[in-house]
């Protein structure tokens, strides 16, 4: 079995770490010492840094001026990403576009996919639903624009109206479109995209664990034209799958920039004459962490993998995602705790960026649903597709 991955998808792991050396995990203020939002707006130097170097259109198609790589390169991406707690909606813009492209229709393509490419148009989507707690599309209602049964028109033709909310938004505010999952009458799963700024779309603010803006996006009867709703069967399953995994590579990220931290701390951190890494008790902890990562990379690479090739197995793929979910969370929370643990004092240092990373880390162990959610997802999985 061949584990390597591509010249071009190293070719684009090459490209980011180039773009992401630039940036300092301190450039926005402290979530600890910041009562609201760190910032007002995304890190727009650092866009505008990966338009310029293609990466917002890596898994774009030629035809829309992208590179044409799969979702594993985006992952590689978004690995890099986390290192530097990159403050840019990266995933949530590469994945609608992605899902846009593999779905949606020529003219949602065409208005969509090249701006979004250049980082011209900025795209997010609510996949929290109300609370977070339960299904995204189950939030939000989609019915047809006037029930157009009076006049024979079909929703094809003339449109849908959206009612509901979804709570948690990532960067709404400086998106330009927002994907909304929805259920039809006939509890069908859709995926609408429309403005920000479309009438009957409010945004209230939000604060997310990590300080950054999110938004509850609150729909009343805001007016969706027949091609920009994506009805076809899987579109938001695989959107979602495709955001859960990004979420475990960027816990991936996270959770190796914060190991190598605690490496390098330890080995020059001394007691009684020697470097605290060479005790015992201090190397284990470590391990048991490397060890951890080992198992966050493993399950997201079958995931990704799965998602990328359409690649049959004995459970759908939603069961490598679910894997994928349950060791970035827990994790992603181990290592940053332990992290904490061998700093000592100085890990709680607000001029040092660790309790950073530990805000981020317990933002992602949470984003898309805990541990917890996904094992009893992959349990449902296993006793609807019994093994053996």
């Amino acid at each position: 079995m061949d584990f390597t991955f591509t010249e071009e998808q190293q070719a684009a792991v090459e490209a980011a770490r180039a773009v992401f050396s630039d940036v300092a995990p301190d450039r926005a203020p402290s979530p600890a010492l910041t009562p609201g939002a760190v910032a007002e707006d995304i890190d727009r130097q650092l866009w505008n840094e990966l338009a310029r170097t293609d990466l917002l259109g890596l898994t774009l198609s030629p035809d829309h001026g992208g590179a044409g790589l799969d979702p594993i390169a985006l992952c590689l991406v978004l690995r890099e990403s986390a290192k530097v707690l990159a403050r840019v909606p990266l995933l949530e813009s590469c994945a609608v576009a992605t899902a846009v492209q593999r779905y949606g229709g020529s003219t949602l393509a065409a208005e969509l996919l090249p701006r979004a490419g250049r980082g011209e148009l900025i795209l997010t989507v609510g996949a929290n639903g109300r609370s977070g707690h339960d299904p995204a599309e189950l939030a939000v209602t989609a019915r047809p624009y006037g029930e157009n049964e009076e006049n024979g028109t079909s929703a094809e033709e003339s449109g849908w109206v959206l009612d509901g909310v979804q709570s948690a938004v990532p960067w709404a505010q400086a998106a330009d479109w927002i994907a909304i999952p929805a259920h039809t009458a006939g509890g069908r799963p859709v995926l609408a995209l429309l403005p920000r700024t479309r009438d009957g779309v409010t945004l209230a603010d939000q604060v997310s664990t990590s300080g950054e803006r999110l938004a509850e996006v609150r729909l009343d009867g805001a007016r969706v034209e027949a091609h920009e709703l994506i009805d076809a069967p899987g579109c938001w399953e695989w959107l979602r799958s495709l955001l859960t995994t990004g979420t475990c590579a960027l816990a991936l990220g996270l959770g190796e920039r914060v190991l190598a931290m605690t490496a390098e701390y330890t080995g020059r951190r001394e007691q009684f004459g020697f470097p605290v890494a060479t005790f015992q008790a201090v190397a284990v902890q470590a391990a048991d962490r490397y060890i951890d990562l080992r198992a966050m990379e493993a399950t997201l690479w079958q995931a990704a993998w799965r998602i990328s090739s359409d690649a049959g197995g004995p459970l759908p793929t939603a069961a490598d995602v679910a894997v994928a979910k349950i060791w970035a969370s827990d994790g992603v929370r181990r290592v940053v705790q332990t992290a904490q643990h061998l700093h000592g004092g100085f890990g709680a240092d607000t001029d040092y960026p660790l309790h950073r990373f530990h805000a981020w880390a317990k933002q992602i162990e949470l984003s898309l649903g805990p541990a917890a959610a996904h094992e009893e997802a992959l349990g449902d999985l296993l006793a609807a597709h019994p093994l053996g």
